[in-house]
């Protein structure tokens, strides 16, 4: 049998199957959802995990537009019960995604949302010629239509509820995909308040005080805090990735995988498959794939990070990079395959991601960034703890490439800072250095401080940076106890031929030191009272191979030495 067409990019249900492209069954989730029989249900799963493809799905299944068309589903394993086939086309269907909200500022993203709702109300203009509506209804139907930017559109999607329960004589099926990107952006962007404020009204009246709804699906992928936009939704169930429902309805099993590979004739790369692209956990279910990522793959038919070029990361790495350098620590142990054991609350609560280390670690296990290897629940401080890891081969990579990011503005300088380095010249080393933290020292420090007060920030990233650079060369580890105290950085050379290296960092403090000089020879010395040289002396490395600086920091500029 021939291999079927793989086709990359389908998000409407009906088009995928009638091409006769690679799809994987996932009617299960039809009955699976039907059969909970929750009111409100919002799932939380990682970006390109077949969300859209699936609340696509749901619509074709349920609404009383695509009646008489089960057809589609001919083949596939909800169509086997009959008692589906009678449920087919049956629901009047309201469908809506937010996935296009990118906005930079509150009255634009304001304005696309209505400019959406005004869409999904140009589908219903046949209820202007029915006898449903009074002429009042119809006149506020048309405003809507028009321009959807009044008071009334955080009500709308309640009246248009109520409209389509006059005309089909039935409750209607709300379907919202990518609910949270919105708000995502509003973070990033820093209109967070204006835009919570405006979702809580939207959702309150469309989810909650809503006599005519019947059920609601919304996707996203992050839990936002009940707090935050969801504090009148006592109906709501929110599946994340800990949750035991929904285990296999997003994303790939290894078995689904394991014959997608056969069918392309690519058996035998089963193992470089797993290391790229498995290691998604969603609730006790392990060996979940990204199918984003299998798709391209077997259709390029070679490992690549697909699922990493598919946006733009703007969240993580923001996260990452004005991070506190607990934060740069722990990219550090992740990046060299070390396990973070830290305590998680599934409501991500964006207010606290500047100062919360757990609050970032959340996000990234929600975002598909982090793995769950194990968990536990402790019960003297009621707390959920984790055990987490980078997710897969193709996560690490993609970290890798945006601290490489960083320094894009000076990566010139970077480069050359990093030869000046390896060849030990101090002259060029001050002189790359200074380029560097000029061009990149207010894009590391970006918190309520102003930039310079805290050039751990930099540093930090900057080590990270190091590590992306060097890893096959050295082996970089920093703020660790070596004879008499802590050392910043050290590389310890993978070949004998290299030499070592110790780097302290040190800031500028008017009180202990005349001049920038003198925080340089502070940090030489500091070197040589606290004997770091002792662990690497004690692996064989003669002190004649050990190279020593002393960087000082004093705002924006910086001496080495």
């Amino acid at each position: 049998m021939m291999a079927r067409i793989i086709g990359i990019g389908h998000q409407d249900f009906i088009e995928l199957i009638a091409s006769g492209c690679f799809y994987v069954d996932k009617t299960e989730f039809i009955r699976e959802w039907w059969e909970n029989q929750d009111v409100v249900t919002l799932i939380a799963r990682p970006r390109r995990f077949g969300k859209t493809l699936n609340m696509s799905m749901l619509e074709r299944f349920f609404s009383v537009e695509y009646k008489g068309q089960g057809e589609i589903f001919e083949g596939l394993s909800i169509w086997k019960d009959k008692t589906f086939q009678e449920l087919q086309g049956t629901y009047p269907v309201i469908a809506l995604s937010f996935a296009d909200i990118k906005e930079v500022t509150f009255p634009t993203a304001r304005e696309k949302i209505c400019q959406i709702i005004k869409m999904v109300f140009g589908r219903y203009r046949f209820l202007l010629d029915s006898d449903v509506l009074g002429e009042d209804e119809k006149e506020d139907f048309r405003k809507i239509s028009a321009d959807p930017g009044n008071s009334t559109i955080t009500l709308s999607l309640k009246m248009l509820s109520l409209y389509l329960f006059r005309y089909y004589g039935k409750k209607v099926i709300i379907l919202l995909d990518e609910y949270d990107t919105p708000m995502q952006e509003a973070y990033v962007n820093g209109y967070w308040d204006e835009m919570a404020a405006f979702i809580r009204s939207l959702f309150n009246s469309t989810f909650k005080t809503n006599p005519y709804l019947f059920r609601a699906v919304m996707t996203g992928i992050t839990r936002i805090s009940r707090e935050s936009v969801f504090s009148d939704l006592n109906n709501l169930t929110v599946i994340t990735t800990t949750s035991e429902i929904f285990e296999d309805s997003f994303g790939f099993t290894q078995q689904e995988v394991w014959n997608a590979l056969e069918e392309y004739g690519l058996s035998g790369q089963k193992e470089s498959v797993k290391a790229w692209y498995d290691g998604f956990v969603f609730g006790k279910k392990r060996d979940i794939y990204n199918p984003w990522s299998i798709i391209n793959y077997l259709k390029m038919q070679k490992l690549s990070c697909y699922w990493a070029n598919t946006s733009s990361n703007s969240l993580v790495g923001k996260l990452i990079r004005e991070g506190s350098p607990a934060v740069k620590e722990t990219m550090e142990e992740l990046l060299k395959g070390r396990k973070l054991c830290t305590t998680i609350d599934e409501q991500i609560i964006f207010s606290q991601l500047e100062y919360s280390e757990s609050a970032v670690w959340s996000l990234f296990l929600a975002s598909g960034y982090l793995k769950a290897d194990s968990y536990r629940f402790n019960e003297e401080f009621g707390i959920e703890e984790y055990e987490l890891s980078l997710t897969n081969k193709e996560v690490r990579i993609t970290f890798e490439k945006m601290i490489r990011d960083w320094f894009g503005k000076s990566v010139k300088e970077y480069n050359g800072f990093i030869k000046a380095l390896l060849r030990g010249n101090t002259k060029e080393m001050n002189a790359y250095m200074n380029r560097i933290a000029l061009s990149t020292f207010s894009y590391f420090d970006t918190g309520n401080r102003p930039s310079g007060s805290e050039p751990e920030r930099f540093y930090h990233g900057f080590v990270l940076g190091l590590m992306v650079e060097l890893a096959d060369r050295y082996v970089i580890t920093s703020n660790r106890e070596s004879g008499f105290g802590r050392y910043d950085v050290m590389l310890k050379p993978r070949k004998k031929e290299d030499d070592a290296i110790i780097l302290e960092f040190k800031v500028y403090d008017p009180d202990d030191e005349e001049s920038l000089e003198d925080t340089v020879k502070a940090a030489l010395k500091q070197i040589e009272d606290k004997n770091y040289k002792s662990v690497l002396m004690t692996e064989g490395i003669s002190e004649d191979r050990i190279r020593k600086y002393g960087f000082g920091f004093e705002g924006k500029k910086v001496l080495i030495g």
